[in-house]
């Protein structure tokens, strides 16, 4: 897999990613920051505890502010999404949502931790048992069955591109879909089933055995693969090995410097656990930046 080359990727462009982005555009390397900073849980937020800033300010606006200072310094934005991650020797590579490849020599985890759910009934009953939110950890479960994917974004889209791999049958729910030309162009020449609708009712005995949908129709499925939004960390993470904390496995495990297991991937912000507060992203940022830099930087051979 070929593709253009950073010293640092930042997955993510809330408080901790902008943070990281300063930091590590600050010392001369090649920084890159992927993500929609609408799905930052800082967007909709009101904020009032933090130092140096008084009143209340909105969240969406210190967003824009720092994506400018992030820029201001050298760092690319691109608001995409990634699908998928892999390692080759020391280099991480990256599929993004857009169609493109780039390449990093390291690698920063700042997308935040909660999984959207869809609040309907039988969701909670049957979660486990044919209700999961991660494709890329259950798919495996489902080879020849009949499986369904709702959400409007890459990660549905995606997910439903992927369960082909296993699957029999795929239908793809969702009302409208917010994807990339290049995705939907993949999804239109592929096998899914496309529903415009949404899912009203989880319906099931002991397992997930059909859906309610918005528009009066019955889905006969096996599996409801929930994918709202974009790849969190738990799918990311899984792709390329990176460990989880072993009591909720919702958190990347680091260490002081914000290092995982794997050599060149960091992880700042609520993605790294509680309290998810925007001080804390900050500061787990600002060490993720300086250090992934560094590292970066002497993989290159480069001087200090």
């Amino acid at each position: 897999m070929s593709g253009e080359i950073y010293d640092v990727v930042i997955i993510g462009n809330g408080p901790a990613g902008i943070q990281a982005a300063i930091h590590a555009s600050r010392k001369k390397t090649r920084v890159l920051m992927l993500g929609r900073i609408e799905n930052s849980a800082l967007w909709n937020a009101h904020v009032e505890n933090y130092a140096f800033v008084s009143g209340i300010s909105q969240g969406a606006d210190l967003l824009h502010n720092g994506l400018e200072q992030a820029k201001s310094f050298g760092a690319e934005i691109s608001p995409v999404d990634v699908l998928k991650i892999s390692q080759q020797d020391s280099l991480f590579h990256l599929e993004l949502e857009s169609g493109k490849n780039v390449i990093a020599h390291a690698l920063i985890f700042c997308m935040g931790v909660s999984k959207k759910k869809l609040g309907v009934p039988g969701e909670k009953e049957l979660a486990g048992r044919g209700v999961s939110y991660c494709v890329d950890c259950d798919a495996n479960f489902y080879r020849g069955a009949v499986v369904t994917v709702t959400g409007d974004r890459s990660a549905a889209v995606d997910g439903a591109l992927t369960l082909l791999d296993y699957a029999a049958k795929v239908y793809l729910v969702a009302d409208k879909l917010h994807v990339s030309k290049e995705l939907m162009d993949r999804l239109k020449a592929s096998k899914v089933t496309c529903i415009e609708s949404s899912i009203q009712q989880i319906n099931g005995d002991r397992v997930v055995d059909s859906l309610q949908l918005a528009n009066g129709e019955r889905l006969e499925t096996e599996g409801i693969f929930i994918e709202l939004g974009s790849k969190g960390a738990l799918e990311l993470a899984t792709q390329i090995g990176v460990l989880l904390d072993t009591e909720s496995f919702k958190y990347i495990t680091t260490n002081r410097k914000q290092e995982t297991n794997i050599a060149g991937i960091y992880a700042a912000g609520d993605i790294v656990g509680p309290p998810y507060q925007m001080a804390k992203a900050v500061g787990e940022g600002c060490v993720a930046g300086m250090e992934a830099a560094t590292y970066a930087r002497k993989m290159k051979k480069q001087p200090e």
